[in-house]
């Protein structure tokens, strides 16, 4: 008797999550996106292993993410391309970059977790950002995740933010930019600073080049945890207090309030979870992960919201969007 759907796609989950990650990684999707094709051309055209080759073809069309014709010819189901492309803003290749070079390495430690307890497991390893800013390679997997998790949804996020008016913000933990460089896309009298480890600020200046924002974007390099933020009228937080525990989450929270002018505002831009945190599964997916990856977890709007005025900021509000990534806002 076979296991029920749910199941069945639990157990089988680690072999999904390697197949999209191969296929993206050896240009399979890329080319299916130019041209339908079967197998053997395919492995001809990307010089790959026919053998191996067909058999994540198999699975990942048995996984429906692409389809193949009595023909033997592959293709990708068109509402997938947008995912599955590479150039595209919301491609979650680098998204799997991470997971398979850094999450899954982690993903162990739950089982000592269990036995013994975070706080004790974690006494001993180094703390999360020194393991993903570890070396220039995991640097640059961790800053392509974020860009690939950000920028689209920041674009339909900044609209909702009521960001005009507001000269300046200041992106706590924010990457190589994506929320900025949305932002200023669309607020033309706007300036944006990130503030970040020093390690990120190489990234930083990539991104001012390549989208031309000199004198709009610039870097400040500080610890969150140590340093006070720069002074601002915006302070935004993109998959931040998720990362960190409800003290750490409220001792930022009042940072930022201390670096708002008045009539400023805080923006938490964050996975939440539906009121009864029965999901949706994105967000209880990640919680895990953020359990392993860092000191935090997912919340609900209404957690966050307390955390909003317990840091002393009025008129909070929820504005939801169309992926899984939404908005919290808090006023000053």
């Amino acid at each position: 008797m076979m296991p029920p759907n749910a199941l069945e796609k639990a157990v089988y989950g680690v072999y999904a999550t390697t197949a999209l990650h191969l296929a993206d990684k050896h240009g399979v999707f890329e080319f299916l996106i130019t041209q339908e094709a079967p197998t053997s051309k395919i492995a001809a055209g990307l010089g790959l292993d026919e053998d191996t080759l067909d058999r994540l073809l198999v699975l990942l069309d048995s996984l429906g993410v692409i389809e193949q014709d009595e023909h033997g010819t592959y293709r990708i189901p068109a509402e997938l391309v947008p995912y599955l492309d590479p150039r595209s803003p919301r491609s979650v290749g680098g998204f799997l970059n991470h997971v398979m070079h850094s999450t899954v390495d982690r993903l162990p430690q739950l089982d000592d977790y269990l036995t013994a307890g975070k706080a004790a497991v974690d006494a001993a390893l180094p703390a999360p950002f020194d393991v993903m800013y570890g070396t220039p390679k995991l640097t640059d997997d961790f800053v392509a995740a974020m860009w690939q998790l950000t920028y689209d949804v920041s674009r339909e996020l900044v609209p909702m933010a009521g960001l005009t008016g507001i000269r300046h913000l200041v992106d706590v933990g924010g990457a190589s930019g994506p929320f900025c460089v949305a932002a200023l896309a669309a607020t033309p009298d706007l300036r944006a600073t990130v503030f970040e480890l020093p390690e990120v600020g190489p990234y930083v200046t990539d991104t001012v080049e390549r989208y031309g924002l000199q004198g709009r974007l610039d870097f400040v390099a500080g610890d969150f945890h140590r340093d006070e933020f720069p002074p601002t009228e915006c302070v935004a937080f993109g998959y931040i207090l998720s990362g960190w525990t409800d003290e750490i989450g409220l001792e930022l929270l009042r940072k930022a309030y201390r670096a708002c002018a008045d009539g400023g505002r805080v923006l938490i831009m964050d996975r939440l979870f539906d009121d009864d945190r029965r999901g949706p599964l994105p967000t209880a997916v990640m919680n895990l992960s953020m359990h392993v990856e860092a000191k935090g977890r997912h919340r609900t709007a209404a957690e966050y919201i307390g955390l909003l005025e317990s840091a002393g900021f009025v008129n909070c509000e929820l504005r939801r969007s169309t992926q899984d990534k939404h908005l919290i806002i808090g006023s000053k």
